[in-house]
């Protein structure tokens, strides 16, 4: 998403209408660049959203905010303690640059009024939010500290400086004319959008392609070439475009491709030089989210970044495995090198010396054609005979060693495998953070503080046509709290054969459970399983006594016998209907 300062002027205007005097109630941090804010207006409440992603920086008014962390990062708890229960006094923007400082009035010691300001610099991958007071910048979402720039840092203490810039001329309250003179005298090398993007202030190359247009120019037709017509028209479609933004007269559009798969503007205007798919909007806002969802808002980067760590892991264990794989291959033909070194010791008499290789009959297999001896020409019959002997001990020393490493990387696949399924059906922040923090414990993410433990989240309950109990667990480490700790030895436990997925408890006590119940319960080991999406899923299931957890296994892992096997078909309506008997 990208919004030019032209067009968020139009925004910043509306969120000032909507905002201003409005009582900040509670402040979120759903990830790392973004803030959701409540606020309270007489006989209202209002959600803000404030993004600094890289892919989608900028504020909108969201229907409802992202999920709330269990445990909120610094930069929010700093904000609570300044900002909760403050005032919003003004939304306002500086001149057309990409900067909107969110003034806010709270009250100090001694009752003094005391206004702070959270400025939201929308920059693509440099953009950010930062507290201010007194020109001094307490903190910011994204610190930037010596390493990062040498000309503008972004530390708590330090004055606060704006975003360094060129001066440029202001569309809207610079007559037509005059900027098209200054234009072709200032500019004349360039193309004509891009004259325009280096000339005026907070307008980005869709507005000027969109005046180009307009004005019946080529978007690359040179400024020195215009003539006096063209300047006419160059004058006209700038006016078209600022004489309705400063009279807050706005048609907010995102126009799409044709197809409807790419975003390809948002603007204050219609952009007629696009071919496409133009989508309306009454409000900047309602146009700002619109595009911001469009491109994919994760509901937590966080569960991108532990994807993103599962296919490195994974892929770096795959070529693990094919070289183990070929060594133990290559350890497989140790035997040839004892019958080489037995061969050689049994013909000592027929080697010729300073032979490169020597054929000699089998004797273990008389059927077989002789066999070709490769020899050391250095070396005498018996010193070769006893390199082959080193070679198969050797050999037979990897074998062990090599398959012991085999059976533990392939282990590892086969656990990652289940943590991935586990994350891609995290659907809170709770799930999420526990999937994180079994990678902690399992040595796959270094913590670099000392982040405080989310609460753990409760297993998965769900309820059988009949009524019985059922308890699924969301990760490994629910897996094993369901298994071990909630389930009683003559309850019935149940998993998808072969494939990674849910420990799945049906609380039967001993007592036989119902067909339907026993059903309902495979289902749902289905459901929450790698096989979600295929017809017929293989369910295991037998008394919960017979499955044991090997000494030092991984989160997750269990060994069961005595078991039966199902064949279910997983249904989303029907597991989700079990899910509400059991809330209900």
């Amino acid at each position: 998403m990208n919004i030019d300062g032209l067009s968020l002027r139009s925004l910043v205007a509306e969120l000032d209408r909507r905002l201003a005097g409005a009582r900040i109630d509670k402040i979120s941090q759903p990830d790392k660049f973004r803030l959701g804010v409540w606020l309270r207006q007489p006989g209202e409440n209002i959600a803000l959203l404030l993004s600094a992603s890289p892919e989608s920086a900028g504020a909108w008014l969201p229907s409802a905010l992202p999920e709330n962390p269990a445990v909120p990062p610094a930069f929010c708890m700093l904000l609570r303690k300044h900002l909760e229960d403050g005032r919003i006094a003004s939304v306002a923007q500086h001149g057309l640059d990409r900067v909107v400082a969110i003034a806010v009035d709270t009250r100090g010691e001694g009752g003094l009024i005391v206004t702070k300001q959270l400025i939201l610099e929308i920059m693509g991958k440099h953009s950010n939010i930062i507290l201010v007071q007194d020109g001094l910048v307490l903190d910011a979402i994204r610190r930037v500290g010596a390493s990062i720039s040498r000309v503008r840092h972004i530390l708590p203490g330090r004055p606060y400086l704006l975003p360094p810039g060129q001066p440029r001329a202001d569309i809207l309250a610079t007559e037509p004319a005059a900027f098209v003179a200054a234009l072709r005298r200032e500019h004349g090398t360039l193309g004509l959008a891009k004259a325009i993007v280096a000339a005026a202030e907070g307008v980005g190359p869709v507005t000027a392609r969109e005046i180009a247009w307009r004005a019946g120019l080529p978007a690359d037709h040179p400024v020195a070439a215009l003539d006096g017509a063209d300047a006419a028209a160059l004058d006209e479609a700038i006016a078209s475009i600022a004489a309705p933004l400063a009279a807050g007269e706005t048609q907010p559009t995102v126009a799409l491709s044709a197809d409807g798969g790419k975003l390809l503007a948002l603007a204050a205007f219609r952009p007629e030089h696009l071919a496409g798919d133009f989508r309306p909007f009454p409000t900047m806002a309602a146009a700002v989210e619109y595009a911001a969802n469009f491109q994919g808002q994760p509901a937590n980067p966080e569960k991108t970044v532990l994807q993103k760590l599962l296919v490195q892991e994974t892929a770096r264990l795959a070529r693990k495995e094919a070289i183990l794989a070929a060594e133990l291959a290559a350890a497989d033909e140790a035997d040839k090198y004892r019958v080489y070194g037995d061969l050689l010791m049994a013909n000592l008499h027929t080697v010729p010396a300073g032979a490169a290789q020597v054929i000699l009959p089998n004797l273990y297999d008389e059927a077989a054609a002789p066999l070709a001896i490769p020899l050391d020409p250095l070396l005498s019959p018996v010193a070769n005979a006893k390199r082959h002997y080193v070679k198969y001990n050797k050999a037979k020393r990897a074998q062990q060693s090599l398959a012991a490493q085999l059976a533990e990387c392939r282990a590892d696949l086969a656990y990652l495998d289940s943590v991935a399924v586990s994350l891609d059906q995290a659907a809170v922040l709770d799930e999420i953070s526990e999937v994180r923090q079994e990678l902690v414990q399992g040595g796959y993410i270094k913590e670099k503080s000392k982040r405080r433990p989310a609460p753990p989240a409760a297993p998965l309950a769900a309820a059988a046509p009949d009524g019985t109990p059922i308890l699924i667990g969301r990760n490994n480490r629910q897996n094993d709290l369901v298994t071990f700790k909630h389930a009683g030895p003559d309850d019935l436990w149940l998993h998808t054969k072969d494939i990674p997925g849910s420990h799945v408890i049906l609380k039967t006590a001993g007592r036989e459970p119902a067909p339907e119940a026993l059903a309902a319960a495979a289902m749902l080991a289905a459901y929450y399983s790698k096989a979600r999406a295929s017809a017929t899923v293989p369910v295991d299931y037998t008394r919960r006594r017979h499955v044991k957890k090997p000494s030092g296994a991984k989160p997750g892992f269990v060994i069961y016998d005595r078991q039966k096997t199902l064949y279910v078909t997983p249904d989303e309506q029907a597991v989700k209907q079990m899910l509400v008997n059991k809330k209900g």
